[in-house]
Order: C-alpha cells, then sequence, then structure tokens
C-alpha cells in the first residue's frame, strides 16, 4: 500500500547568509513542529511551494533537531520575497528519492573502481546521497581526496552506508548545519 504523504504547512522567515557575501541565495529554517513532521531527521527531499511558487528542493538538517531550505535566487524572485520576509510554505516528502548529482571527481573514482561501481549502482539513492555528502563535507581539498578514495575501497568490499556518518547533524555541527544569518544591520 502507497504511503500516504502529507501537506505540512508553516511560515518561516527568509534569511541571507553571512558566508558568502556576495551570495545570491536565501535561506530559512523550519519551525520545529514542522520538521518534526517529516519522515526523518537527515535530509529529506520534499516538494510543496513557497509564496505560492512550486519547487523540489532537499530539506537538510540543521544540527538542532530541525531541518533548513537553500532557496535558490531564481525562486526567491519569482516568488517576489527576499531576506526578512516571513513566507508562507506548504511541503510534502516526495514519493521517490530523487538520484543525487555526482560530482566528476566521484564519478571518475567510480569509474577506475569496477567493484565500487557495481556496490554505488546496486545502493539507494539516498545511500548515494549520503556517501556524496560524506565525500564533500571535508573542509580540504586533500580530504575530499583522500575520502574518496576510502569510499571506493569501502564500497569495492560490498559496503553499502557511509561511516559514521551523522545524518541528523547533531553531533557533527561543523559539517551539517543552517548557514549563519547574515546581521540586518549591516
Amino acid at each position: 500500500m502507497p504511503r500516504t504523504i502529507e501537506k505540512i504547512a508553516f511560515k518561516a522567515t527568509l534569511q541571507r547568509p553571512a558566508e558568502p557575501k556576495d551570495a545570491t541565495w536565501t535561506f530559512l529554517v523550519l519551525p520545529s513542529g514542522a520538521s518534526a513532521k517529516l519522515p526523518a531527521r537527515g535530509m529529506v527531499t520534499v516538494e510543496g511551494t513557497l509564496a505560492g511558487q512550486s519547487f523540489q528542493a532537499t530539506l537538510e538538517p540543521d544540527g538542532e533537531g530541525s531541518h533548513w531550505l537553500k532557496v535558490d535566487k531564481a525562486l526567491h524572485e519569482s516568488a517576489g520575497v527576499d531576506a526578512g520576509d516571513t513566507v508562507a510554505l506548504e511541503v510534502a516528502p516526495v514519493r521517490e528519492e530523487p538520484e543525487p548529482k555526482v560530482p566528476p571527481d566521484v564519478r571518475k573514482a567510480l569509474a577506475d573502481h569496477p567493484a565500487a561501481m557495481a556496490t554505488w549502482q546496486d545502493i539507494t539513492a539516498i545511500a548515494r546521497r549520503d556517501w556524496i555528502h560524506w565525500i564533500t563535507s571535508g573542509k580540504k581539498a586533500e580530504t575530499r581526496v583522500k575520502r574518496i578514495a576510502t569510499a571506493c575501497d569501502m564500497l569495492g568490499s560490498g559496503k553499502r552506508r557511509a561511516c559514521c556518518f551523522d545524518r541528523s547533524g547533531k553531533y557533527s555541527r561543523g559539517n551539517m548545519g543552517a548557514p549563519r544569518a547574515a546581521d540586518r544591520k549591516a
């Protein structure tokens, strides 16, 4: 029996991120009551409306038990809203998780490791998204290179999930969480 997907309605305030200074996007943090209705504390792909404009996006954990949404320039402009505005949203989890975008360096490494590629093709889209997030969440270039090699080794040996990955962001706030909002007075 297909699961029923209920829409979650709420209001939130759009914020401008402090970094990068020239960001053209905004973001919002879901109220805890709205976030609690989602099926997971980790990343959740939703479809819905923001100020009447349709969108699909992946909500990310904020490390505090809720989620945040990056609102790209096209969406906030088409909705006629900007940082500081309180907006009405209605969201629902998608029925099927979309395929994640695989960065070129990860795609090449997988192509060079047939056993890793075989496992990669056999795991779920959510598992692939988690691997990509774990690989790309390192702050240094050398960390990313090391994680790609480690991921290929683990996938090649049949491991299906990224090791030690905190999907909620609660225990790894340095790697996950909502952006810091820019000071509106600046």
